[in-house]
């Protein structure tokens, strides 16, 4: 029988798209949600699934998820407060999602005999790094966000956590089409500015992030679930691609590139303690990880979603977090 994975956060901008990409490679798919964000039609395709589950849950909630990892084979945790802004309005929601939910969960995912926990986490860990270094799995880690702290907290717990195989995934920043689409994440929001005509304000435009798309981050996670036990078994690996490391600037040239009109204000930003690249080497040499997408045909993927009509108003707050 195909294995049972559980998907905390599984109706989300990456949860959703995990979730059908399990079901396509034959597993049982659990989802775990707690809608916060409304209804969303993100998990419809996989409703009419006869391998798919949906349960309505916090991941505060105790009792819900010990019911939800019964029969579990491995589970994906993606529930959270999302990013610096989110986790800033409501510090103490954050902590209770993103540090003491994850810790439970993880007890309880090894008191229930799940065999294999992937935690995602965040590139965002590195904080700033000066000069022209590329930040690799073994650099320092300088959360200078609550977000990120949480992150740093739990990943800690997960790689000494015996009697489980777990492994945490530093994400870079996501981008590209979702079932839960966002436009609050950098390469969709420009995209959508510049796009729709809209005057486009680029704060600290000479500051370093890493991208991923969200379907090859859905990619990454199914790796780390197959791949040998030896192989991710308290690794931590950075997921991205070493080549897709831009500055705002750059992001902003390769609008210009198919908007050479686009209306662009850059606001002087002297400081920004998340300035970093990182390296992706790792995930693709033992994991075999390679994306599939860039940020340049992201940024036409979005372009041709906003132009279809699909989406209704792009500025609606489902479109956010």
């Amino acid at each position: 029988m195909a294995k049972r994975i559980l998907v905390t956060g599984g109706a989300g901008y990456v949860g959703s798209i995990v979730v059908d990409d399990l079901l396509m490679r034959g597993y049982r798919v659990r989802a775990f949600d707690a809608l916060v964000h409304g209804s969303v039609p993100s998990l419809l395709l996989a409703w009419g699934h006869p391998e798919f589950e949906f349960i309505h849950g916090d991941v505060r909630d105790g009792d819900a998820c010990r019911a939800a990892l019964r029969d579990v084979d491995a589970a994906v945790h993606l529930a959270a407060i999302v990013g610096d802004p989110a986790c800033s309005r409501q510090p103490e929601l954050a902590r209770e999602v993103n540090l003491d939910s994850s810790l439970r969960l993880l007890d309880d995912s090894a008191s229930a005999g799940v065999e294999r926990f992937v935690f995602a986490s965040t590139c965002s860990n590195y904080g700033r790094i000066d000069g022209d270094a590329y930040a690799t799995e073994d650099f320092a880690l300088a959360p200078i966000s609550l977000y990120a702290e949480t992150k740093v907290a739990a990943e800690s717990a997960v790689l000494a956590r015996d009697g489980l195989v777990a492994c945490c995934l530093r994400l870079a920043t996501v981008y590209g089409s979702s079932s839960r689409m966002r436009f609050d994440l950098t390469v969709n929001e420009f995209t959508r500015e510049v796009t729709l005509e809209r005057e486009l304000l680029v704060y600290g435009e000479q500051f370093w992030r890493p991208y991923v798309h969200v379907r090859d981050a859905g990619q990454a996670i199914a790796l780390a679930l197959e791949a040998p036990v030896e192989q991710v078994d308290g690794q931590v690996f950075n997921v991205g691609h070493t080549a897709e490391n831009y500055r705002k600037l750059d992001i902003v040239g390769l609008l210009r590139e198919r908007f050479p009109q686009a209306l662009v204000r850059f606001v002087p930003k002297d400081e920004d303690p998340r300035d970093y690249r990182v390296s992706f080497e790792k995930v693709k040499d033992e994991l075999g990880f390679r994306p599939a997408r860039t940020v340049p045909t992201g940024i036409d993927e979005v372009i041709a979603l906003l132009r279809s009509g699909l989406l209704g108003d792009p500025y609606a707050p489902k479109y956010t977090n």
